[in-house]
């Protein structure tokens, strides 16, 4: 049984553009034999990520292992470009290494990039109509406080200040109609922020994403009819690339380090003198690429969003790289590989995502592009390790499961409580989900419940006495709990046919109750029957006296309809699409009470739907307890 291991904080255009007519643990290799080997494989080859293979044997994994590009594939440098990096590092102005006998040349943006990645249409235009619409909240523009210490919901911060709605305007009509939205909303942007400074808009992973933004979508802020706009944005780029030169690598391990370091790298392509710029970015930037993921290419935060930003920036940088007619590190290329499978291993039925720390259920129009934008061609990974979220698929059925602990500290984004959780869905219709969406608290979803929905009852799993698994902290932020995670997976015989069996267990509840949670799930091959068990073992022989209150929770899909049966044992399930699901208690429930409350689930705009869910609900004794349940396709 592999164990995964959790460490605490505690203990660790062109013409007006310009443009040319031209870590401290031990690391894991990116190679490996066989199986190992995480890469995508292109045109649909069969790979260690095939849904239909079988599962491996388990090793044992440290979570904080992490990938380090540099061990297997080292940027490629001639003759002296190392003593340029070094000197550019120690703060020699780029123009004095590129062009030392020459003044300075005249900023401006040398290429115009042709990037795949787009934005939501619907955004773009809600943009040109006049407002904002970010997690389904309208916002007009001209009620938007731009001061970087203004307190706004984070949404609206994070797209205000990281420019990402460039993308979202570009995307909603041809750039001649766009672009006076887009000098309107720069304009107050740069009047509120005319100097680096502190705050949201300072933060180096919104700052690096901006800069990125205004690069790639240069025409759209450079090339329009206010010629006073145009030095004070030439000016802005040059000071914000300036900035990020001397705090990208200060963010700490993470997307706001990445971000920031490929903000400087594109910054090396697209402007003047930028070699050595350059060379220092892409240099730094791919020894950061292996402290974001595991081994397995699952980013260390575990959250979604922050896989799909992370495989678009690399995409954004590979255009700029396009554009400047550079050819980029291999590396950069193996990396974006390497995050697509994780990704799709969350793709529910409908191809949309699961909810997973703090996520709502992310579109399947905005996953579609973004894989189709990166080019890359694979299946979802299966047997994962570090990224912990385990895929059963049987038919149409498909079943994600947390088998893994929660993110550290300083990976985590907006953490959660969800150890053992699991999702399923029944082709387009989800049948078991988490409620999701304390990230985008603040919009649709009330800033109030945003922490709730962080906790383990939010999440489709077991909780003791109404407690976390693991304790929910302000910020995002996640203390002690499930600590030590041993997972299992394996091909089972089971009443003639095959089934996929995962067993893992956690020690969230140790420390306070003296039980440790396992469950075990068991999918069929075809996907008609998941057979669930949750046990609690003590966690030393001597186990404690009395008896202590439990719950397990399955959050229903949008559009379920529940009801009870009549011996108070069971359930019956219909879906929006017409399947028929039983819920039954098994006889090793013991005297465990079945019933139906109130839910809700967070979408991938940020709406909350209200829902129901099932509450499994009793007494169990503190030396332990077994109870069984089966979900069953009837129809």
């Amino acid at each position: 049984m592999a164990s995964l291991f959790r460490e605490t904080d505690e203990e660790q255009a062109a013409g007006n553009l310009g443009v040319a007519d031209a870590p401290d643990q031990g690391a894991l290799p990116l190679t490996g034999s066989g199986d190992d080997q995480a890469f995508a494989r292109p045109h649909g080859e069969a790979s260690a990520f095939d849904d239909e293979a079988e599962g491996r044997a388990n090793d044992n994994v440290e979570t904080s292992r992490a990938l380090a590009l540099t061990d297997v594939i080292a940027p490629r440098t001639r003759p002296g470009e190392a003593l340029i990096r070094l000197a550019y590092k120690m703060g020699v102005p780029g123009h004095a290494l590129a062009a030392p006998f020459r003044r300075p040349t005249a900023m401006r943006v040398l290429a115009t990039v042709e990037s795949p990645v787009t934005g939501d249409r619907a955004a773009g235009t809600a943009l040109r109509a006049g407002h904002f619409l970010i997690h389904g909240v309208k916002q007009p523009i001209g009620q938007i406080d731009f001061d970087p210490n203004a307190r706004l919901a984070p949404g609206i911060e994070r797209a205000l200040h990281s420019f990402s709605w460039l993308y979202d305007l570009a995307a909603s009509a041809p750039r001649a109609d766009c672009v006076a939205v887009a000098e309107r909303i720069t304009a107050q942007w740069l009047a509120a922020n005319s100097v680096p400074g502190k705050g949201a808009a300072w933060e180096a992973e919104n700052a690096g994403l901006r800069l990125l933004a205004w690069l790639v979508h240069a025409p759209l802020v450079l090339s329009g009819q206010d010629a006073s706009l145009k030095p004070k944005m030439l000016a802005a780029i040059s000071e914000t690339a300036l900035w990020l030169d001397r705090r990208a690598l200060r963010a700490g391990a993470g997307l706001g380090q990445i971000s920031g370091l490929a903000a400087v790298t594109a910054a090396g392509l697209l402007l003047p003198e930028g070699k050595p710029r350059r060379l220092y970015g892409e240099a730094a930037l791919i020894r950061s690429l292996g402290d974001l993921v595991g081994e397995d290419g699952g980013v260390l935060s575990r959250c979604p969003e922050a896989q799909m930003q992370a495989i678009a920036v690399l995409t954004d940088l590979l255009a700029c790289y396009d554009a400047a007619g550079h050819e980029p590190p291999e590396a950069l290329y193996v990396m974006r590989e390497l995050l697509v499978p994780p990704l799709l291993s969350l793709r529910h039925g409908d191809g949309a995502l699961g909810n997973w720390q703090g996520q709502g259920a992310v579109r399947a129009d905005r996953v579609a592009a973004l894989i189709e934008a990166t080019g890359v061609r694979t299946r979802p990974l299966k047997d994962v390790q570090h990224w912990g979220f385990q895929r059963l698929r049987g038919g149409k059925t498909v079943v994600q499961f947390d088998a893994a602990p929660p993110p550290r500290a300083r990976h985590a984004r907006t953490g959660c409580a969800s150890t053992l959780a699991f999702e399923m869905s029944d082709g387009p219709s989800r049948l078991i989900v988490n409620c999701g969406g304390s990230a985008l608290a603040g919009g649709q979803v009330p800033a109030r419940i945003g922490q709730g929905l962080r906790a383990t009852a939010a999440h489709s799993t077991l909780t003791l006495d109404n407690a976390n698994s693991t304790a929910v902290l302000l910020h995002g932020k996640l203390g002690r709990g499930a600590e030590n995670v041993e997972v299992e997976r394996q091909v089972i015989r089971k009443n003639g046919g095959e089934a996929t069996r995962v067993e893992a267990s956690h020690d969230g509840y140790g420390a306070r109750f003296g039980l440790t949670h396992s469950r075990i799930l068991s999918l069929r091959g075809d996907g008609s029957e998941l057979a669930g068990e949750d046990i609690l073992l003590p966690v030393s022989r001597k186990g404690k006296r009395g008896k202590i209150g439990f719950a397990i929770r399955f959050h229903l899909g949008r559009g379920v309809e529940a009801h009870i049966s009549e011996d108070g044992r069971g359930a019956s399930l219909l879906l929006p699409c017409g399947g028929l699901w039983q819920f039954r208690l098994r006889n090793e429930a013991g005297d465990a009470v079945l019933s139906c409350e109130d839910s809700l689930w967070v979408d991938g705009d940020g709406r909350p739907h209200p829902t129901e869910q099932l509450v499994i609900e009793g007494l169990t004794s503190r030396g332990g307890g077994q109870f069984s349940w089966l979900l069953k396709k009837m129809g």
